[in-house]
């Protein structure tokens, strides 16, 4: 069963995901260290195959978490109306979470807060653009009253969703049916190991090719990292030291991209990265983004998302639009 990624997520790979797994194949292990809303696994065709997902935040990990333990709790907190004063004093409250979420989840294998990721979901889903749960506004929480501190560590206050009919957590077409949605994401994840950390941990040969010592794992890879200030994107999702990233997974791809064994899929933006010649870039349009109602910077920031496939990946059928696209493509790379 293709389910849809649960929430909206900056750079998300939804439109592209079904580009990107016939150029895997038929791997038997797969890996998503950036997992975000998880769009390209849960595109995944039907398979067995291994799979693990890791993500540095711990709001999202904490989410992958509830559902597969208690996916009606986190439908029940995610599935309230929007009311605008709700959204502050929920943000402000996550943001009080955030500090020692990840150290809870590291700190005991089955910890997990469902009120936390019904919330974090409720909120993400009716915020509109970047920045939730960044931490860069200035309002916070002080004796039971949101104020401004003029300091930029709190929250920002602004309109939720509001501009399309059934915003929120409803605009999915979830309507009536989340708990059945939560429930159907729990079944997806019963044998998918979700991690919370640095990227690198889950790449290694023992996780990757080398997966039960077998030495012969057909392994798909998809990195998505966050853009790098190389991009000209600003996301208000990682903290500035977080955009470096992004170099230092191109030079993992491109250090592994000749091993037969591993196929990997490198996100990025037009300028972003410079690959090898043998890898294949992919140019593909994105929707928009969060800031979607900017029609023109958006229109032109959605053509410029690429995806470098490494000399491994299966290589499509060629024609005359997708050569036309790949001259394109290394022409604005």
């Amino acid at each position: 069963m293709t389910l849809k990624a649960p929430f909206p997520w900056f750079g998300g790979k939804s439109r592209v995901a079904a580009d990107v797994w016939p150029r895997f194949g038929a791997v038997s292990n797969y890996l998503e260290p950036f997992a975000g809303s998880l769009a390209v696994l849960l595109a995944a065709p039907k398979g067995e195959r291994t799979e693990t997902v890791n993500d540095k935040d711990g709001f999202v990990c904490n989410f992958w978490r509830s559902v597969a333990a208690a996916p009606d709790e986190v439908a029940a907190y995610a599935d309230q109306p929007i009311f605008e004063s709700d959204l502050h004093a929920r943000h402000a409250w996550l943001l009080s979470e955030r500090e020692t979420l990840t150290a809870r989840l590291e700190g005991n294998p089955d910890y997990f807060d469902a009120k936390i990721a019904g919330v974090w979901l409720w909120g993400i889903s009716t915020w509109i653009g970047s920045g939730w749960c960044s931490g860069t506004g200035s309002w916070v929480q002080e004796n039971g009253l949101l104020v401004q501190t003029g300091r930029g560590r709190g929250i920002s206050r602004q309109l939720p969703a509001i501009g399309v009919t059934g915003g929120g957590i409803h605009k999915t077409g979830l309507r009536g049916g989340i708990a059945d949605y939560m429930r159907a994401l729990r079944d997806r994840l019963r044998y998918v190991r979700v991690c919370c950390g640095d990227w690198s941990r889950i790449l290694g040969p023992s996780v990757t090719y080398n997966l039960n010592g077998g030495n012969n794992c057909l392994t798909g890879i998809f990195l998505d990292p966050p853009y790098s200030e190389d991009a000209d994107r600003h996301d208000g999702l990682y903290a500035v030291d977080d955009h470096s990233i992004a170099g230092r997974v191109r030079e993992w791809a491109i250090a592994n991209g000749s091993n037969p064994l591993l196929r990997i899929a490198l996100c990025g933006y037009a300028g972003e990265h410079s690959m090898p010649g043998d890898w294949e870039c992919l140019q593909w349009k994105a929707n928009g983004g969060y800031g979607s109602q900017a029609a023109n910077q958006a229109r032109e920031n959605a053509a410029k998302e690429r995806i470098w496939f490494s000399p491994h990946c299966v290589k499509p059928e060629p024609d005359l639009f997708s050569l036309a696209a790949e001259r394109e493509c290394a022409l604005l790379a």
